[in-house]
């Protein structure tokens, strides 16, 4: 049984995505497909879009600073997953560049550091070629740059 869904006017549904944005940064990928969900039509999505950029609710720059932040502080991701993540957002080259620039690089090869030594401890492996298999996967995975993976790979498990 489909239940019926309900129909917005132009006013709630922009009373709503204000809401929706003012909660946390959004890029517009996001808004237009929330504003899809609540079935509206592409000249009101259109509409409610420029009204959300001309009143700040919806700023691309501020979303990709906030974004890149966040998961370089909490998730520990690197530049490079940063940046692809902010691409699947259709987030701007300029804009991701800048967000990119968001990142202190001292904190950066710091917290690189960090996680690389404390992956390390957690891998049990005791053949050298698939424990350092392991971290360089780990490391990449979370969008380290290969120069840093391989030199700090052959710093912590060097061939004997």
């Amino acid at each position: 049984m489909t239940q019926p869904y309900k129909s917005y006017s132009v006013t709630e549904a922009t009373k709503k995505l204000e809401s929706y944005c003012a909660y946390q940064d959004r890029c517009h990928k996001e808004v237009v497909a929330k504003l899809r969900e609540m079935r509206m039509i592409p000249e009101a999505i259109d509409q409610i879009v420029v009204h959300l950029i001309k009143d700040n609710f919806l700023n691309e720059e501020r979303f990709a600073k906030s974004f890149a932040r966040g998961k370089f502080s909490i998730k520990k991701w690197g530049r490079n997953r940063i940046a692809n993540e902010l691409k699947q957002r259709d987030i701007s080259k300029f804009n991701i560049k800048t967000a990119l620039e968001e990142i202190d690089h001292s904190e950066y090869q710091k917290t690189f550091n960090e996680l690389a030594e404390k992956r390390l401890t957690q891998i049990k492996e005791k053949d050298i070629q698939k424990r350092r298999k392991k971290l360089a996967d780990y490391l990449f995975y979370r969008g380290w740059e290969s120069n840093m993976v391989y030199e700090k790979i052959g710093e912590l498990i060097p061939f004997k």
